[in-house]
């Protein structure tokens, strides 16, 4: 599902304007990136969070060049799934 048809749903579900939708949408994803820019993590009961992993330094390799390189620590944003949003899904959709 894309974002359009997500708002496309959502707007049908409510009888809102897509236009509406959007927005409301955008801000809603707005917030999520602001939150996680600012270091916090978004917790969303029942669907999930939003969080910030820190991922350690370590060595890689430069293949075409055969050399080692140093990859520093940084962080990464993650989604981490609710447990009844799991199970959900693992009886729900069929394994293709």
């Amino acid at each position: 599902m894309t974002k359009a048809e997500l708002v496309n749903t959502i707007s049908n579900k409510l009888g809102t304007e897509k236009n509406e939708t959007q927005k409301v949408v955008e801000a809603f994803m707005q917030e999520i990136r602001t939150s996680m820019y600012n270091g916090d993590n978004v917790y969303l009961r029942g669907f999930g969070s939003f969080i910030i992993k820190t991922r350690a330094a370590k060595t890689g390799r430069n293949i075409s060049k055969n050399t080692a390189i140093e990859i520093p620590a940084h962080n990464i944003p993650a989604f981490k799934p609710s447990k009844s949003f799991v199970e959900k899904v693992k009886t729900k959709v069929k394994v293709k």
